[in-house]
């Protein structure tokens, strides 16, 4: 006689522990993913932040209530930075996973395929997170210092942003079958939604440089996630970038949820065309 499969708030809670947990260890054996996560955006700070700090000062514009050096304004979006790369990382080992990892067993097994998805993009922001500290970490040392309560106040915002660029990750690997075709999309993805956002220049310098660059960091859903954190971080709060952002994440983990569906899903429509 088989067991009945009981599928009640404890197995769902032991089943988001324990999707939760393994991506937190595998991140936590896996230094040199943690050093390659900080080694991009401080070699921003140090460096890019560094040459343009003469020609790029930054005017008084909220949530800053004087004139601040390059390096304040750039923090914030390094660390949308950090959540954009952790995200698409995070993708990139679901491809692998899927095809011949754990992913596989578990889209197999009897928990919703949703709540299964939803548990790894809360895995993977998890993870973001601590990246993220840790380079707030390093940029206070070097003297780049928000308000201290700014660092607690700005973590709602970075759980936010980290489900919603990891949701666009999840979305992505729902439509791509073969590891190698996946680099190639994430440079196409990741390079034109960071650098046509705020997470560099302000609003006003992208409208000064052209209409059309300024539309498209406007509607672009890295740009509200890198205000959400900066307005976060110095004790403010910008709610049509939390409204636009949830709405992204909205969209993103129901085209993913949509996507890894076997029957309907991007990747039942490959297989049929195959």
């Amino acid at each position: 006689m088989t067991a009945p499969v009981h599928n009640g708030p404890a197995h769902y809670a032991r089943a988001l522990g324990g999707i939760v947990g393994r991506e937190v260890l595998r991140f936590v054996h896996q230094r040199e993913r943690f050093l390659s996560a900080l080694v991009r955006p401080l070699l921003w700070l140090f460096v890019f932040a560094a040459g343009f700090r003469a020609a790029l000062g930054i005017a008084i514009t909220p949530p800053y209530e004087t004139y601040i050096p390059y390096e304040v304004y750039i923090v914030p979006g390094l660390a949308g930075m950090v959540q954009l790369f952790n995200g698409m990382q995070s993708s990139l080992s679901m491809v692998y996973d899927r095809e011949m990892g754990s992913m596989r067993m578990l889209l197999v097994s009897p928990l919703p395929r949703w709540f299964l998805l939803t548990a790894k993009l809360l895995a993977g922001t998890a993870v973001s997170i601590l990246q993220v500290y840790a380079f707030l970490a390093v940029a206070w040392v070097y003297g780049v210092q928000a308000p201290p309560l700014g660092y607690l106040t700005v973590l709602p915002a970075l759980v936010v942003s980290g489900l919603m660029l990891g949701a666009l990750g999840m979305l992505l690997s729902s439509a791509i079958r073969q590891l190698e075709n996946f680099a190639g999309v994430m440079n196409f993805v990741i390079f034109p939604i960071f650098f046509l956002s705020t997470a560099l220049y302000p609003l006003w310098k992208m409208q000064e440089a052209g209409e059309l660059l300024y539309f498209l960091c406007t509607v672009n859903p890295f740009s509200q996630a890198v205000e959400l954190i900066r307005f976060a971080l110095y004790l403010d709060a910008n709610l049509p970038a939390l409204g636009w952002t949830v709405l992204a994440l909205a969209l993103f983990l129901g085209g993913a949820v949509y996507g890894y569906n076997p029957a309907q899903g991007f990747l039942a429509r490959k297989t049929g065309g195959e």
